[in-house]
C-alpha cells in the first residue's frame, strides 16, 4: 500500500504533466473551446491534461478509481483520485493567469493528499498528512504555509468568487448582509480565494454550484494549514456544492450569519 508521501510524490509528477500540457496550449491562437451542457466551457487543454493523468494514474494506481471533471469516473476504490484538469477554464480561455490544475486523492471518503498548481502564476500548494500545508514561490521559495488568527468578523475578509451564483442561488441577501459585519470583500475565485486563505491573506471564502473535483484538492491544504472547510449549512460531502471556508476561529460566526433566516 503506498504511504501518504508516495501519493504525494506521484500528485506532484501530475502536477508537473499538466502545467507542461496546459502552458503549452495557454494563450494558443488556435485553442479550441467548447460549451458543456451545463454552459460552460471546456477547452482542448482541459481534455487533454485529464488523459494524460488518467494514463499515468491507469499504468501506476492500477486498482484506484478516478473522477475527472470531463470524462467522469472510472473503477470503485476506496481510493478515488479527484481531478479538475483546469480549475477556472474562463480564464484559461480569455488569457487570465488565474487558473490551475486540481488533483487529489481521496481515501474512505476523505480528501487526504492534493496538490493545486498554479503555472501561470509561477505558484504551486500541496498537502498530506505528516507533512501539513507547503507552497512554491514565484522565485522557487519553499515554505509551510497557516491559516491567518484574525478573530473578529469586524476584521476578517472574505473572498465570495461571483455574485451571479449566490443570486441564483437566492442568498445574495446574505453575502450583503455579512459583507456589512466584516472589513472587506474581494472576489478572487475559483482555487485562488482557498489558497490565499491557507497562506493567512484572507480570512473566509463562501462560494456555491461547485462540484467534488472542484473542492477535493482545496480540502487537505486548507485543513493541514489549520482551517476548516464545510458546506455552508452542514458537512461536506460528495454532493456539496455551496462551500464555506475559514481560518477555523471564524467559521462558527461566519456560518450563523450565512444560515440565519432572512
Amino acid at each position: 500500500m503506498p504511504t501518504f508521501e508516495d501519493d504525494l510524490a506521484l500528485a506532484i509528477r501530475l502536477a508537473d504533466i499538466a502545467d507542461e500540457i496546459a502552458m503549452s496550449r495557454y494563450r494558443s491562437q488556435d485553442l479550441l473551446v467548447e460549451t458543456k451542457a451545463d454552459r460552460s466551457p471546456v477547452t482542448d487543454a482541459d481534455k487533454a491534461v485529464e488523459q494524460a493523468i488518467k494514463a499515468i494514474l491507469a499504468a501506476e494506481r492500477p486498482d484506484d478509481s478516478i473522477i475527472g471533471e470531463e470524462f467522469g469516473t472510472t473503477g470503485q476504490s476506496n481510493r478515488r483520485w479527484i481531478i479538475d484538469p483546469i480549475d477556472g477554464t474562463a480564464n484559461f480561455m480569455r488569457g487570465v493567469p488565474v487558473w490551475a490544475s486540481l488533483i487529489a486523492l481521496s481515501i474512505d471518503g476523505k480528501a487526504t493528499v492534493s496538490v493545486v498548481s498554479a503555472p501561470a502564476l509561477g505558484r504551486r500548494w500541496w498537502a498530506a498528512p505528516g507533512v501539513g500545508a507547503k507552497t512554491r514561490d514565484l522565485d522557487g521559495t519553499l515554505r509551510s504555509i497557516v491559516v491567518s488568527k484574525v478573530r473578529d468578523l469586524e476584521n476578517a475578509s472574505l473572498s465570495y468568487n461571483n455574485l451571479q451564483l449566490w443570486d441564483e442561488a437566492g442568498q445574495l441577501d446574505k453575502l450583503v448582509s455579512l459583507s456589512r459585519q466584516i472589513w472587506r470583500t474581494r472576489a478572487f475565485g475559483d482555487f485562488w480565494s482557498y489558497m490565499l486563505l491557507a497562506e493567512g491573506a484572507i480570512d473566509i471564502v463562501a462560494e456555491h454550484d461547485l462540484k467534488i473535483y472542484d473542492i477535493a484538492a482545496l480540502v487537505p491544504i486548507v485543513e493541514q494549514a489549520g482551517g476548516t472547510l464545510t458546506s455552508i449549512d452542514g458537512p461536506l460531502t460528495d454532493a456539496t456544492s455551496s462551500v464555506l471556508a475559514s481560518n477555523t476561529l471564524l467559521h462558527d460566526a461566519t456560518r450563523q450569519c450565512m444560515t440565519k433566516a432572512n
